[in-house]
């Protein structure tokens, strides 16, 4: 009796060893957070774990940056209703986009995968263009073009851009901008949409 007394706990641990649900796989994602004035985040895109999801991605950036956010609970879920310094009110708040597109679910119902973009950004919900950069040499000169992407993801040219190359502001009316073929770090930026992620060229 003692020794099957003993056995029984035995294999019950071992059964629940047995029946315990797996870990959750983390996801090599990566993220960037626009702010309303600056970059919080990640200008060149950074690859870090994330446990799930897009709500998850912010987490993780969080935690690398040092910077503060806060969710809040609503009828449709959890909310992020501030990142840094501004919190949402009125048509203003925070939102964010998944491999530039906005998804129609919240951010907690986005299940990641490896090599996906995550970007979370404060936007007046007026559906404002993601900025993106394209390049190309042109008659010996390397060329940057300035693209827009919408929530659905689909791009078009942007015209009247500022690019900022290695540290230099340039103004483009054409949404273009040639120089000489060297290595640079660049963006580009408009009021009214989200600044390009941190670019570089050699």
């Amino acid at each position: 009796m003692f020794r099957r007394s003993l056995a029984l706990p035995a294999a019950l641990v071992a059964i629940g060893c047995t029946l315990a649900a797996p870990a959750a796989l983390a996801a090599r994602v990566h993220v960037r957070v626009e702010g309303k004035t600056q970059t919080i985040f990640g200008a060149a895109e950074p690859t870090l774990t994330v446990k799930d999801n897009a709500l998850d991605a912010l987490e993780s950036a969080s935690l690398a940056g040092e910077f503060f956010y806060h969710v809040t609970q609503s009828g449709f879920g959890p909310y992020v209703d501030q990142i840094g310094r501004y919190p949402a009110g009125g048509s203003n708040g925070w939102v964010f986009k998944l491999n530039g597109i906005a998804p129609p679910v919240g951010a907690d119902k986005v299940t990641l995968h490896d090599g996906d973009t995550v970007l979370w950004y404060w936007a007046t919900f007026s559906g404002p263009l993601t900025l993106e950069i394209e390049n190309s040499i042109v008659r010996g000169k390397r060329c940057f073009f300035a693209t827009g992407r919408n929530d659905a993801g689909h791009a078009s040219r942007v015209r009247n851009v500022v690019f900022t190359l290695n540290s230099r502001r340039v103004s483009s009316r054409t949404g273009v901008v040639c120089t000489t073929v060297a290595r640079y770090a660049i963006r580009v930026s408009k009021v009214g949409a989200i600044r390009s992620r941190l670019y570089s060229a050699a």
